[in-house]
């Protein structure tokens, strides 16, 4: 079984190849992921269906290039946090956006089961305008 930190940083690897299915290799059936308030897929959204529709999906129809580069991870027990930094070009406006973020995961038995997204909303709104 692979350990907390092993299960996201599979995660972030699978992303940055591009590979939607691998992304979501680890993640439990029932996972609880919430994006921050004031993003433009706000919201919680539960079961891996969900979270791929509701965020992978429909990050990729309103963005060029989004991607997440993670600097760093911090791992204590079954929580990992990963620190770095999204970019992408708004499709509609051709604004680009650079901002930091923290995401939060909780790791249960080699699956990922809870996500929480924390970042500058704003920078994201601003490149949306």
């Amino acid at each position: 079984m692979k350990s907390p930190r092993e299960v996201i940083e599979s995660h972030y690897a699978a992303g940055e190849r591009g590979d939607l299915p691998g992304m979501m290799a680890d993640f439990a059936a029932d996972i609880v992921w919430t994006e921050a308030a004031g993003f433009p897929v706000a919201g919680t959204y539960v079961g891996v269906d969900s979270v791929r529709d509701n965020v992978f999906i429909a990050l990729a129809r309103e963005w060029d290039g989004w991607s997440v580069a993670i600097d760093e991870l911090v791992v204590d027990g079954e929580t990992v946090v990963g620190l770095g930094t999204y970019t992408g070009t708004n499709k509609a406006t051709g604004k680009s956006v650079s901002t930091r973020v923290a995401h939060v995961w909780r790791v249960q038995d080699g699956r990922a089961v809870k996500f929480e997204q924390i970042t500058d909303t704003a920078e994201v709104l601003v490149a949306m305008r």
